[in-house]
């Protein structure tokens, strides 16, 4: 045997024994961020740990809390609704890829107008949470809703009070349809709300919208069908009037091509096409770029492609939109590319 060929099958078993000490005796991954994917990441885990026994410990504690803890190291991964731009994850050595697709819907409570669907157009949706239109029997959202019999009411205004990537999509939308709120309050996971009460966490702004006749707030999907909360028809920018659905959600991403998205950060909140929901958006995973613990980053890199593989049905089941096998090569191939042990060794091979 010569030379050449010994020392390949010396690299290869070094870097085949590397991965098996990466990942031994890690039976726990830690995990925190956002609420918006939490219904999905518990069954995932239920799933997996059933499988493989290694058991995911997520808590939901908000985007921006998710950014901090995998800043601080305090966890094997954070999540977040708001991808980082570039500047941002090389500052802070992290590295970023998609989980799963959703969208954010705009729930409210009027207990004589059960069951009825009410429409609202961008322009009114900007004009109730800037605290602009106050009543429920405003002349705008009458003419728009004439079969029904709107209550001379005050809308009760729920929004998140904690740091969220739920915000972000949600106010990254109002500010593209409404240059007013793009200057007074801007996109971002945490901003000074013009006018309402604030909820933690997507359950938090649920539970108050559920028991707080008059109001209105925005949430996650499942949130919303796990708490039986009516949805407004939203008109989208083909001019539809769109009730929330997976298959809206799923028709916003078919014009999406992440190929070219630097750092896989993309943004597509108001996508073209009548049968598509507004408000969706990813939901992202952090991880340390060069990782001083690498068998943390291999077990949630395991985790994930584990539910890439077996765990779309109950992403659909939750009405979330699994992500494209395309996106899913690309996310693995960044992982052996891009995210490293502090010697610049590859930590995923397959």
């Amino acid at each position: 045997m010569n030379k050449i060929k010994l020392v390949w099958i010396y690299a290869s078993l070094s870097f085949l024994f590397s991965q098996v000490c990466f990942a031994e005796d890690t039976k726990e991954i830690t995990g925190a961020g956002a609420t918006f994917p939490y219904p999905l990441y518990s069954k995932w885990a239920a799933a997996y740990q059933k499988a493989t026994g290694v058991k995911l410990n997520y808590q939901p504690l908000g985007s921006g809390a998710g950014i901090k803890q995998i800043e601080a190291n305090t966890v094997d991964f954070g999540s977040s609704d708001m991808p980082l731009k570039s500047d941002e994850l090389k500052k802070n050595n992290l590295f970023q890829f998609p989980a799963v697709i959703g969208g954010v819907v705009i729930v409210y409570n009027l207990k004589d107008i059960k069951a009825k669907r009410l429409k609202i157009t961008p322009e009114i949706l900007v004009e109730i949470f800037l605290g602009k239109i106050t009543k429920w029997d405003d002349p705008k959202i009458v003419q728009l809703n004439p079969q029904l019999k709107l209550p001379d009411q005050t809308i009760t205004v729920i929004h998140r009070s904690d740091g969220s990537g739920t915000t972000f999509l949600f106010t990254n939308y109002l500010s593209k349809v409404s240059q007013e709120w793009k200057k007074k309050v801007g996109s971002s996971s945490s901003v000074a709300w013009p006018a309402g009460v604030g909820g933690k966490g997507n359950e938090g702004v649920a539970g108050f919208t559920k028991t707080i006749d008059g109001s209105i707030g925005y949430v996650e999907y499942a949130y919303a069908k796990q708490n039986k909360l009516d949805t407004i028809a939203l008109k989208n920018r083909s001019g539809t009037f769109l009730s929330p659905s997976p298959e809206a959600f799923q028709a916003a991403t078919s014009k999406v091509d992440w190929r070219d998205a630097a750092d896989l950060y993309l943004i597509f909140t108001d996508q073209i096409g009548k049968d598509s929901w507004p408000i969706t958006g990813a939901t992202y995973i952090l991880l340390h770029k060069i990782e001083a613990n690498p068998g943390r980053a291999l077990a949630v890199m395991k985790f994930f492609d584990w539910s890439y593989t077996n765990g779309d049905k109950m992403a659909k089941d939750l009405d979330y939109v699994p992500l494209p096998e395309n996106l899913k090569s690309l996310i693995l191939k960044a992982w052996k590319d891009d995210v490293k042990t502090k010697e610049g060794k590859k930590i995923w091979s397959e």
